[in-house]
């Protein structure tokens, strides 16, 4: 989740200098490693673990479970989107603007709520 918090915010400090520039390559290098060491790596740990705790379940029958299961399956198309957006940086390509940056940053936040409410309350 940190990653997921802290990708878009280098996003947005990236979209603030030229591309090509010194600052652009460091950014260059600090999205790329982010992502691949350590984001990546999180998310097929994730799918694993969440797995195998999926598979020790005898119904799926619950609401709040697809629910929640709807919300990782957003928070892997937002971690895919990341992954496209820093394609862009990477080739000095990026269209989108500083504000747009700091909208999506917001959408794994909420995810994380909805997921964090659906796992200790089970409204449904």
């Amino acid at each position: 989740m940190a990653g997921l918090f802290y990708l878009p915010r280098l996003y947005v400090y990236h979209t603030q200098v030229l591309a090509g520039s010194e600052s652009s390559e460091l950014f260059k290098i600090m999205e790329r490693r982010l992502l691949r060491a350590i984001m990546n790596p999180a998310l097929v740990l994730s799918y694993v673990f969440g797995g195998l705790l999926l598979a020790q379940r005898v119904s799926f029958s619950d609401g709040w479970l697809h629910l929640k299961l709807l919300c990782v399956a957003l928070l892997t198309v937002f971690h895919m989107a990341l992954s496209k957006w820093r394609k862009d940086f990477l080739n000095d390509k990026n269209t989108k603007s500083e504000v747009f940056y700091r909208a999506v940053n917001e959408v794994p936040t909420i995810l994380m709520i909805v997921i964090v409410v659906m796992v200790v309350v089970k409204p449904f």
